[in-house]
Formats: structure tokens, sequence, C-alpha cells
């Protein structure tokens, strides 16, 4: 077994995946760039420089995901941290926020639309957890973080004064909802280990998840996960924040 820790980051082909699996392996990690597409994760890992593997992992397929359990269990024989980002917004053409809206309220949403984002950004972060849950108790102090967003905030949407409450629905916003409801659940779970769970929110960062329409960089989006992924012992669990904002409300 290799003596560096060693970094799973889902849907890291791009975006604030891709830097995550940069800032990680310039802080000395092994990081292995989850994509589900070979081709393109081969060109993400391209751009990093150190010590970066792809491993071919498609969150929503079972199989896929057993192979890419067993590759780190064979090939690293170790997990020290696990980040779920892999999640898509949407599953049809690119559309402004004010159109996605429109379409995404819980009187006219396609229940396809909503089964499919889920399966990415609710199930398949179970099913990851699940086939990875092994090799991260066998860690010294392993770090989950799940990448979540501020609209899955219930106590934030319940304002008035939010500006994006506007857009809350049962597709996206509250696939974030039901993570946030994970993150406690595996931290209740995982209390009386050393693994620490913690949901992040990237802020609302330019990436092809809101047709590129953010106002943060991807390193600023990228922040707050790396610097969950490296708590300490004395670091929190079961918490939900954001780099500028500190702790969110669930």
């Amino acid at each position: 077994m290799q003596d560096k820790p060693v970094a799973l980051v889902t849907g890291a082909n791009q975006g604030i995946g891709l830097q995550i699996a940069k800032d990680l392996v310039a802080r000395g990690f092994t990081v292995l760039v989850g994509s589900r597409d070979l081709a393109r994760g081969k060109e993400a890992v391209k751009t990093i420089d150190g010590d970066a593997h792809l491993l071919q992992l498609d969150v929503t397929d079972k199989a896929s995901i057993a192979a890419a359990a067993e590759r780190v269990r064979n090939e690293f024989g170790r997990l020290d941290v696990l980040i779920n980002n892999a999640a898509i917004s949407h599953t049809g053409r690119m559309i402004s926020v004010e159109e996605y809206a429109k379409s995404s309220r819980p009187s006219n949403v396609s229940l396809d639309e909503v089964r499919a984002v889920w399966e990415t950004n609710v199930f398949g972060v179970l099913a990851v957890y699940q086939a990875m849950l092994p090799l991260l108790r066998g860690a010294p102090a392993a770090r989950i973080v799940n990448v979540s967003s501020g609209v899955g905030s219930l106590t934030m949407n319940s304002d008035p004064a939010y500006p994006w409450r506007s857009i809350f629905g049962p597709v996206y916003p509250a696939s974030k909802t039901a993570l946030n409801a994970l993150t406690v659940a595996m931290a209740i779970e995982l209390e009386p280990t050393r693994i620490k769970v913690n949901a992040v929110s990237p802020g609302f960062t330019k990436t092809n998840l809101n047709n590129y329409a953010g106002t943060e960089t991807v390193e600023e989006g990228a922040a707050e996960a790396v610097r969950v992924a490296l708590l300490g012992p004395d670091g929190p669990t079961g918490t939900f924040t954001h780099a500028k904002l500190g702790k969110l409300p669930w």
C-alpha cells in the first residue's frame, strides 16, 4: 500500500471537480479523477500537474461503481478522501436560469427529469458512499465531502428575502436538499469513527451546470471542498459551509 494519501473526486473531468483534483494534487495527494466519459477524463488528467489518475466512474451505474472500488482497492490500497462532486442540473439543452425555473415548477416538471437528476445527485452519491466506505474505514482518518448548493437550503428558501428562492423546485435544488439530508445521515452513522462527513456549497460558480452564468471562478468554487477535505482531527463533522459565508443553515 502506498504512503501518500489518496483522494477520489467524482465528476472531476471538468469544472469544480477538476479544480478540486488539481488543488489536492498540489497538496500532496494521489488523486483519482472520476469521470463517466473516458476520453474526457483522459484530457482532464493531462491538465493536472502531478499525481493524478483517471478512474472510470459512472455514479448511476452499479457495475461501474463496483469496478471503480475494486480498482482503488487493488491499485492504491487505500482511500483517505471521497469528494462527491458529480452532479447534473438537467438532462436537456442548455437554457437560462430563468427558463429553467419556469420549466421545473412542481406543477409542470417532468417526473422523468426529476428521476434522472436525482439518480446522479442523490442516489449516485449514496451508491458511491456504500461502495467506498470499506476503503475509507481502513484509512487513519478519512474525510467525505458532499458538494451541495445553497439553493438546497430549506431554511434559506423559506425566507421571502432569499434572492434565489424563485428557482427552488423538485429538480436540482431539491436534489441538493436531499443530499444535505444524506450528509447528516452519513455523519450520524460515522460519529463513532474518525471519519468526518460534511457538505459544502461552492457558490454560484461559472460551470456548465448553470450555462456559465455564475459569478464565481472554479478556483473559488473549489476552495471550501478542499478546505473541508483537509480538516484535522479536531475539525467538525455534519456541517454545511461556504468559503465566504461560513456555516450555512440546512
